[in-house]
Formats: C-alpha cells, sequence, structure tokens
C-alpha cells in the first residue's frame, strides 16, 4: 500500500457534480472523508462542502472533490466514481486500501 499517492476522480463523477451544481445552482466541491464508524470499522462521508485550508483539491472541468489531511492516507490511490443502477444512483469509492467492505459499500476496514 504506496500512502503517497492521491485518489483519481472519473470524468463520470466530476460529471455528475457539475450535474448537481447545475441543478442547485450553485458550485460546492464534493468532499470525501473517511469517518470512524459503520459496520466494518471505517465508513464512508460524501457530501457537498466548500475546500478547507489543509485540503487535497482534484480539479477537472470546473468541477472540484476534496479530501480532507486526516482522510487521505485512508483513500490513497482509490477511484472515486458515480455508479448508476437499477437500485439507485450514488458515488462510489474503488479503495485498494480497504481489507473488507460491507455489503452496501458505505464501510470497511483496513
Amino acid at each position: 500500500m504506496d500512502l503517497n499517492l492521491p485518489p483519481k476522480v472519473t470524468p463520470r463523477a466530476y460529471a455528475r457534480l457539475a450535474e448537481i451544481n447545475a441543478a442547485t445552482g450553485e458550485s460546492k466541491a464534493l468532499r470525501v472523508a473517511v469517518d470512524g464508524g459503520g459496520c466494518s470499522g471505517f465508513q464512508y462521508d460524501i457530501k457537498l462542502d466548500d475546500p478547507a485550508d489543509d485540503d487535497l483539491i482534484l480539479e477537472s472541468e470546473g468541477q472540484k472533490v476534496i479530501v480532507d489531511s486526516v482522510s487521505l492516507p485512508f483513500l490513497s490511490n482509490a477511484t472515486i466514481d458515480f455508479s448508476e443502477e437499477l437500485i439507485g444512483a450514488r458515488f462510489v469509492i474503488e479503495n485498494p486500501n480497504a481489507t473488507s467492505s460491507c455489503g452496501c459499500g458505505t464501510s470497511f476496514s483496513m
């Protein structure tokens, strides 16, 4: 596990963020954070927010995805994507650092 590789964001995730910002008339960043909790030990917290001073900012086509400095090691080399399926649409994280995850995909262990 290389903790120095930043997470990656797919074009599909940036496009969905652009759609959300266009619909709300705002220009918010997508914050991806890792919190303790969930059924596997850690859980993802994904929300619209404004960047803070110590955030890593990933930017493409005018859209920003931000990760705080505490969450960054947990998301090293992860891929942030947007998935649209029959059961719903959501931002998803493919995390190579996770040793296991729950069935809902929102919590994981390392």
